[in-house]
């Protein structure tokens, strides 16, 4: 795409986030008119965001200007007869701009969204890595039994006092201490969890036979295991926002024309994927318990999106009902000593350690620590900024505490807009809504009448909005579900 000068003949303005496959295809179709085509990404330009929605009355993206006219998203553009798209050509090709051309990012406004991840990362490592690097290539880790169970990788509080003092000449009082600093700092872990007894390392209070690991020795194959989380922590919102800015980055560089199909291959040899990895890693000891909720929900979300996207490196898109279980309740990240997969963030955490699609059981017992790091209540726009709309994206690429609600009801709405997420017919009364609206129905009121009202609280102004509120008005009005096409998120 072309740099957005004003010129005197006219030009094509598509409003984008990056790591979107619509607004991709949307690119690909124009950069073949042989037209003038100013690409202006929201994500980075979210001013302008309010502007483009008074413009086009939609909060999804791609929206596609013709100099003035209004074609729409991705799938008006490849909607358009062949005529029509000539004569939208033509007036590009021969018409100035005219003065209420949709607008473009101010000069001063070209600073890049906090965390981009163009910014390189710096560690600053802990005092503590090197002394557990040292511990790894000592001859303490090894397999021990306790009753039926064979407890990999493991050592006890015993062997690493004696480690500490033959190997590091410490006294023993000043061995107790660092053990408790690698318990605090999560660079081991009691192999039972955290017990009473076992979240103490002192004399005295804890028993000596009691078996620790290093946490990046975890046993559930985390895909940011197996390597020392050495930089001195880096805040929770920090990491998250530049994980998911590298994820999306490299995903956008390995997008197909059509925006329909992701060159894994490619992804998993870019040296930029092996930077997210070293990044990933520093995941296993960050901070959760003093995060805010708007703090967590930004977290998580950006963890949530990039996880997903790490995951379909390592294992492949799941392509079956089968697969996709396996996979949400497989894939995980080691964050803040504890380890979560993709159901643990979305139903333990988001909505507030509520029962999954198919769960027997809520996430986390009463004595789950994640259960400290879980939300109140279930969010239900964070099923918004999870999924994206099968023909539109909200204009949001990396959530932001200090936003966070604001960006939720955008994403919400966008979701909204789409004819996949929302159909009303009010010749025959009904409203026929995304499966992620029976999925988790108890999130949205539990009844039908309740969820309409939320979906009619949540939409943008527009036709379909007095539509619904016109059904809704008559009474008696009919909700189905439409059929969730996997297909069409297979590359998010």
């Amino acid at each position: 795409m072309e740099e957005c000068e004003s010129k005197s003949l006219g030009r094509v303005t598509v409003y984008s986030i990056q790591g979107c496959p619509h607004c991709v295809h949307a690119k690909a179709t124009l950069g073949r008119l042989g037209v003038p085509v100013c690409d202006v990404d929201l994500g980075r330009h979210p001013e302008l965001r309010a502007r483009v929605k008074e413009l086009t009355g939609r909060s999804s993206v791609p929206q596609i200007f013709f100099n003035n006219v209004h074609v729409g998203g991705n799938d008006d553009l490849q909607k358009l007869a062949p005529e029509e798209l000539q004569r939208l050509v033509n007036l590009v090709k021969k018409e100035p701009l005219p003065a209420d051309a949709p607008p473009l990012p101010e000069e001063s406004h070209s600073e890049e969204t906090a965390g981009e991840a163009d910014q390189d990362f710096h560690c600053e490592r802990d005092e503590l890595a090197n002394l557990v690097e040292d511990f790894k290539h000592g001859s303490v880790i090894a397999n021990h039994r306790r009753g039926l169970t064979l407890y990999k990788k493991s050592f006890t509080g015993d062997q690493l006092v004696d480690w500490l003092q033959t190997e590091k000449g410490m006294a023993r009082a000043e061995a107790f201490t660092t053990g408790q600093a690698l318990l605090q700092k999560k660079y081991m872990v009691s192999v039972r969890g955290c017990g009473q007894k076992d979240c103490s390392f002192a004399e005295g209070k804890t028993p000596m036979d009691t078996l620790y690991r290093l946490l990046e020795d975890d046993p559930h194959s985390a895909l940011n295991a197996g390597q020392t989380a050495a930089c001195s922590p880096i805040q929770a919102s920090e990491l998250s926002l530049l994980l998911r800015e590298m994820i999306l980055k490299l995903f956008s560089e390995h997008l197909s024309a059509d925006g329909k199909s992701v060159d894994y291959k490619g992804m998993m040899v870019d040296s930029s994927f092996e930077r997210y990895c070293e990044l990933a890693i520093q995941l296993q000891r960050v901070e959760l318990l003093s995060l805010t909720r708007e703090e967590k929900l930004a977290f998580f979300i950006n963890i949530y999106n990039a996880l997903v996207i790490h995951g379909y490196l390592r294992l492949g898109a799941p392509t079956n009902m089968w697969q996709r279980y396996r996979f949400f309740n497989y894939v995980s990240y080691l964050i803040g000593g504890e380890v979560y997969t993709l159901q643990d963030i979305e139903n333990g955490v988001l909505r507030g350690n509520r029962k999954g699609v198919a769960q027997l059981l809520r996430p986390f017992s009463k004595t789950d620590p994640r259960l400290q790091v879980a939300l109140p209540h279930a969010e239900p726009l964070i099923h918004f900024a999870l999924n994206c709309g099968a023909k539109g994206c909200p204009p949001i690429k990396t959530y932001i505490p200090q936003d966070i609600d604001s960006q939720l009801l955008i994403a919400a709405e966008a979701f909204l807009e789409n004819d996949d997420a929302c159909m009303v017919d009010s010749v025959k009364k009904e409203v026929r809504l995304s499966q992620i609206f029976k999925w988790y129905k108890a999130d949205f009121g539990g009844t039908d009448e309740k969820l309409l009202k939320w979906v009619l609280e949540h939409m943008g102004d527009s036709p379909k909005k007095s539509s619904l509120q016109g059904v809704i008005s008559a009474g008696k009005a009919k909700v189905t579900f439409l059929p969730y096409d996997w297909s069409t998120n297979s590359s998010h």
